[in-house]
């Protein structure tokens, strides 16, 4: 893709605090349009990135663009951003923070107080528009910042660890007004640490750990990729004798957990037909194979790194690693 036509554009970005190194020549392409999760573990650059991509700090070295531009603030109006840092004007009342970040991203007041009324209603906040910011709870003031950051209906949004602290149904909530931005044509990036968020609801991932990007592909591209092994299996009768699960020739073992068993099977083996071996041997209430999960293929990646690294020296005195930060 041509980084012009892309709504984010990194390439080569690298990003040092003296002597740690945060973002280490970092490739990056989002397409307009599309929904990305900015993937990995606390500390591994993600909130770095998303700063350079914001112009609130600029790389060392590479090349950025956003939205066609050399910095985000030449397209500042067209942006909505929520960062990692939670905050809000505390002593102004709900409806006129919202009003005043839309007029601060140039909307007109008389459209503002119908969109003010929907947007609190979407995520039952509905009562506390004449309500002072500094009254409403920690999850209500997540939930008042995330609306200012798509008030003016943007055409990027970039999102740091959205749902950090909400609790199951303001994460709900929130992630059905991202599926709603992305559904209107905005173009979404977000990070999280949590990667069963990013597993629900992005088109693509991207994974980074140290600094460095370790796997940039589309969700469905990745389970594909990556050994199915496991089956969980619900037998139709509790009488069943499961042993004999174990004389079918794909499995490698069998692990109950509660009424369900989880089958490994040998390295190698064809899904299709051990789950035709397993059906026979025992009759099946429920029988799936499992998929790969984010966290699990993420964890594989970091595991083979390493052991790449350990096989070429460069783990045991001949490199020392850098020190990170977020």
């Amino acid at each position: 893709m041509v980084e012009d036509d892309a709504a984010i554009a990194l390439s080569a970005v690298t990003k040092t605090f003296g002597s740690k190194l945060a973002v280490d020549r970092l490739d990056l392409v989002v397409p307009r349009g599309a929904l990305y999760g900015f993937i990995g573990p606390n500390g591994a650059g993600k909130t770095t990135s998303i700063r350079m991509i914001m112009s609130i700090l600029f790389p060392d070295s590479g090349r950025l663009s956003v939205l066609g531009h050399h910095v985000a603030l030449e397209a500042k109006d067209r942006i909505g951003y929520l960062p990692e840092e939670r905050g809000v004007y505390r002593k102004m009342k709900v409806g006129a923070f919202l009003t005043y970040m839309g007029r601060l991203k140039g909307l007109r007041r008389q459209a503002l107080a119908a969109r003010i009324d929907t947007l609190l209603e979407s995520v039952e906040l509905g009562g506390v528009k004449r309500q002072h910011c500094w009254e409403l709870s920690k999850g209500m003031s997540q939930k008042l910042q995330f609306l200012a950051a798509i008030i003016h209906q943007p055409d990027l949004l970039i999102l740091d660890e959205p749902f950090s602290g909400l609790d199951p149904v303001g994460t709900r909530q929130l992630r059905d007004l991202v599926l709603a931005e992305h559904g209107r044509g905005a173009t979404i990036l977000f990070s999280t640490h949590a990667m069963v968020h990013a597993e629900e609801i992005c088109q693509h991932v991207v994974m980074i750990h140290q600094g460095r990007k370790m796997l940039d592909e589309p969700v469905a591209a990745i389970r594909r990729r990556y050994d199915l092994r496991t089956v969980d299996f619900e037998p139709l009768s509790a009488n069943a004798d499961v042993t004999k699960l174990n004389a079918v020739a794909e499995v490698q073992s069998v692990v109950r957990i509660d009424d369900r068993y989880e089958i490994l099977l040998v390295e190698g083996a064809d899904p299709a037909a051990a789950m035709r071996g397993i059906t026979a041997a025992v009759a099946p209430a429920r029988i799936e194979l499992s998929r790969p999960r984010l966290e699990d293929i993420f964890m594989q990646i970091v595991s083979e790194t390493q052991s790449d690294r350990d096989a070429n020296g460069l783990s045991h005195g001949a490199e020392q690693p850098t020190a990170m930060v977020s």
